[in-house]
């Protein structure tokens, strides 16, 4: 797994005394595809959140989230673009590595963006190449059905871990005549559980089923080895995910299963309004910068 160093933390100043932090935590030791693995194997249900910079990507995993996902919704929550398929492929790439230099031991994602696996096989592992030299990821996710196994055997050969994004596809959202949940009929929850086990065959190292029934959830967990991730799709997966502007309460809209768990906008415009109000009255507090002894003088005489 590709490693970096961590920037070194900085001490904080602020305005105003806050209430302390708690003690940033010793380092982890790195997160590995074995140790999701385990997770699985011992029924242990694992965070996973989405993250596009650095500094995010350094505080979640000083709060022990194990899997972050750089993830195509960096087209609209980062880039606001009206959808997921405008995600720039080397963007991308650029913000996965920074999201990998921010938490080293965390195993990182990378979300391959529309038409970047989808028009050639070659291609497709070129990319998903480049996500893992140029972007530091340890793992990429495309979204597939049973029809990209051969793909996903050609990228496991190239030693590209793989994980098949299955459910709801928002990659498809045009097709589909819009994002909507998938596996509420027989008719469509059986092929969901062929497609994961046929990518599980094709040596996908994880699965990620996005908006879906728990029942189909639970049987694909049934008939599958690998760790499943849930994305809206119940608790019965061994993991769950979700963006994590909608957890933070940063989005004028969430889906029903990314319920916030916090208003840090409000939080937000609350402390850009405080720093308003600051700066029209001058409370800035005590300038740090002043002119070296005897400098003033001089500086004086020379534009009196």
């Amino acid at each position: 797994m590709a490693m970096t160093q961590a920037p070194s933390a900085k001490p904080h100043q602020v305005a105003e005394p806050v209430e302390k932090a708690a003690p940033e935590p010793p380092a982890r030791k790195p997160v590995t595809l074995r140790t999701i693995a385990k997770f699985a194997q011992r029924g242990e249900k694992f965070a996973c959140l989405t993250c596009y910079d650095v500094t995010t990507a350094r505080w979640l995993e000083r709060a022990g989230v194990p899997l972050l996902l750089v993830g195509d919704t960096a087209a609209e929550v980062i880039l606001g673009l009206p959808g997921t398929i405008h995600a720039p492929l080397d963007f991308l790439i650029t913000i996965t590595a920074a999201v990998k230099r921010g938490a080293p031991n965390s195993l990182v994602m990378a979300d391959m963006p529309f038409l970047s696996y989808q028009a050639d096989d070659a291609e497709g592992i070129h990319n998903a190449g480049r996500f893992m030299t140029e972007g530091l990821a340890d793992l990429v996710k495309i979204e597939a059905d049973r029809s990209f196994a051969p793909l996903v055997e050609k990228m496991v050969r190239a030693g590209i871990p793989v994980v098949g994004h299955i459910g709801s596809r928002p990659q498809q959202s045009k097709v589909r005549g819009g994002y909507r949940s998938v596996g509420r009929t027989a008719a469509q929850a059986g092929p969901l559980v062929d497609d994961a086990i046929a990518l599980e065959k094709a040596g996908a190292t994880m699965l990620l089923i996005e908006a879906c029934p728990d029942e189909v959830s639970q049987r694909i967990v049934q008939e599958t080895s690998v760790p499943v991730i849930g994305c809206g799709a119940g608790p019965s997966c061994h993991g769950q995910i979700v963006v994590l502007q909608d957890l933070l309460g940063l989005t004028d809209w969430q889906p029903s299963f990314a319920r916030p768990i916090t208003a840090l906008g409000d939080q937000i415009i609350a402390a850009a309004q405080r720093w308003i109000e600051m700066v029209r009255a001058s409370e800035l507090g005590e300038h740090p910068y002043t002119m070296n002894e005897g400098e003033l003088d001089k500086f004086v005489q020379q534009r009196p």
